[in-house]
This record gives C-alpha cells, structure tokens and sequence, in this order.
C-alpha cells in the first residue's frame, strides 16, 4: 500500500506560518520518520509520499535528502516557486542533485494566497507548463474559492498532472454534500485530473465525527472519479487531531467495502504509483510492482 500524503515536522527549527492557529497546539512539536514508521508497520502500508508544508526550497532540499534516507519515502511534493521565470532551471537543478530523482511534483498553499485566481496568473501558467514538460505532477491544494480558477488551470493544462489534495477539502456545514459535489464534478470529467481520499476527518468536527458523516465524501469520489483515479492519503500527523493513523485507513476501507480486490489495489497504491510515475522514477517495481504502466501489487525494486 502507498499512503500518498504524509508530512514531517520541525517546528524547533523552522517556522510555519500556519501553524500559529491555537487550535494547531498539538502540531507544534517535530514529527518525524521514527515516529510514522510504526505506524506504517500496524497498517500494512509499504510507501508513502512526502508532502511540502511551507513555501520553501530549503524543505524541498531537506524532505528529498530524507527520501534518499528513509527506505519507504517512494516520493516528494516539494515547493518551488511557480511564478519564477527561472522555475524550470531550477527544477533541473534540484533534479540533477544526488537526490533529485525522489521530486515527482509541486505544491503550492493557494488558501493562503489572497487572489483566489492566483493560478490563472500568466507567470503561474508558464511555471505549470515548465512543470508539464518535466513529467513533474502538481497537487492542488485547494478550498471553495479557490476552485474555479483551478479548474480552469486544469482544463488549461491538459499536459500536466493534477492531484486534489483532501478531495478539495469540503466545507461539511456551509455547502455539504451537494454543493461540494457539484464543484468537484467538472474536474472529474478531465482525465489528468486524481483526487486524495485524505483530510477529511479534520474537515468534520474532530471529537465527535463519525464515519456515517464522512463516507458519503469518499464514496461520491470514488463514483466521480473511477478507481484508478482516487489515492489514499492519511494526511499524517495533520490527521492526529481527529483520529490517529490506523482510524484514517479504516475509513477509506469502509468506504470500499464490496469492492473487487483489483480495484481496492487501485486506490491503495497503483493509482499513486500512476499518477506520481513513481516506478518511472525509481527504475520499476519488483516482485509484484509497476511495470510498463500496469501495477501488479509489491516491493520495491532495490529495497525501496
């Protein structure tokens, strides 16, 4: 299994800035690959995506020289600046560094941006076009106003791969199911487009959610999006304000009940592996892996 969207910690020595809401207390203390790995082992989950968490180089740097030393880190979604006129020469650059070939996309924090249409900005489209032409992914994180303009990016950029972070990260009382649905579903009908079944428990109340209030949001994903499109993400440690790790998976196991175990190996590890070309990247899966775009469920090729 691939958990597609994980993050790691460091509040000691770096500030972020999102970080400084009171209600993120429990967040401000490191969180690191010693600590995820058991949790990894409990589940039955083999790899997981490394995901930036601040508009910085630096963790971009950082995260890829964790990849290179953490033996199931298969990924990362860095940060780098879609607006710079030099975006491309500095992707080569980070690719062609001794750890460059673990970056298979960007991302970048649009609700935090003041212009909802930020990614319809001239300079945005041509670091996206920058970022289609590396075979690199782009994840959107994204909330209601943000939506619009990404769509449009999307339907834009029909080169570039687009992954929704936290199935667009649903406002549960003020649109609901339906208004929510509504939004998501152009994005469904553009192929390059994939969802993340991930975040959702800390869009519910995080004391008193229950999975008959959230399973709804997975499976309208799973109807609008097909299988082979849906990844699972446990959105680790963000995730531990409103259930720990193994409830994350559960969920999403739920929400696939009466599904053919061919399409359960879709959403818990082949759609990721697709979507990110994480076997193009690392040189193929072993023993039951990804191989010439098709994912037979496995190892890791090299003891990765």
């Amino acid at each position: 299994m691939v958990d597609a969207h994980t993050h790691f910690l460091f509040p000691s020595r770096v500030s972020y800035p999102w970080l400084r809401a009171p209600e993120l207390e429990p967040l401000r203390r490191e969180f690191t690959p010693a600590e995820l790995a058991p949790e990894l082992a409990r589940a039955g989950v083999s790899r997981t995506v490394l995901v930036q968490t601040r508009s910085s180089l630096e963790e971009t740097r950082e995260y890829l020289e964790i990849a290179a030393a953490t033996p199931w880190v298969a990924g990362v979604v860095g940060w780098a600046d879609l607006s710079d006129p030099a975006l491309g020469e500095v992707l080569d650059e980070l690719r062609a560094g001794p750890n460059g070939h673990w970056l298979v996309g960007l991302r970048h924090q649009l609700p935090q941006e003041p212009d909802a249409a930020w990614l319809l900005r001239p300079e945005v489209a041509r670091g996206l076009r920058a970022l289609g032409e590396r075979g690199l992914s782009y994840d959107l994180l994204l909330e209601a106003r943000n939506r619009p303009a990404a769509l449009q990016a999307a339907r834009a950029h029909p080169e570039l791969s687009f992954v929704i972070d936290h199935a667009a990260n649903p406002d549960l009382l003020g649109e609901g199911l339906d208004g929510w649905k509504r939004s998501l579903a152009p994005f469904a009908e553009l192929d390059h487009v994939s969802v993340k079944l991930s975040g959702l428990v800390t869009r519910a109340d995080w004391r008193s959610w229950t999975p008959e209030e959230l399973l709804p949001y997975f499976q309208a994903c799973l109807e609008l999006f097909g299988l082979r499109r849906c990844l699972y993400g446990s959105d680790w440690p963000v995730c531990l304000l409103a259930a720990g790790y193994g409830q994350t998976l559960d969920l999403l196991q739920r929400a696939l009940e009466g599904a053919s175990a061919d399409d359960r190996a879709q959403v818990l590890g082949a759609a990721a592996a697709r979507v990110y070309r994480l076997g193009a990247v690392r040189g193929g899966w072993e023993g039951g892996g990804w191989e010439g775009g098709g994912w037979e469920g496995g190892g890791w090729e090299g003891g990765r």
